[in-house]
């Protein structure tokens, strides 16, 4: 059981890049590489909610709970 972290479709679906999202989501790129790779251990709320609204998208488009 695992969370799976989508956000590099997400990018693509929206052709954005790391650095950009980083920059209009106000975080480090060290940080968003984390949560892209899936090595996170957890998110914070405001975090998901700036990278949705950039993404225009829902959390669960990047987030998926797999078995």
């Amino acid at each position: 059981m695992a969370i799976v972290v989508n956000l590099d479709v997400m990018m693509a679906k929206r052709k954005m890049s790391l650095n950009e999202l980083s920059e209009k989501v106000d975080l480090t790129l060290a940080n968003l590489s984390i949560l892209k790779t899936g090595k996170a251990k957890a998110i914070r709320f405001s975090t998901l909610e700036a990278i949705c609204k950039v993404l225009d998208c829902q959390p669960g488009d990047i987030l998926e709970y797999t078995e």
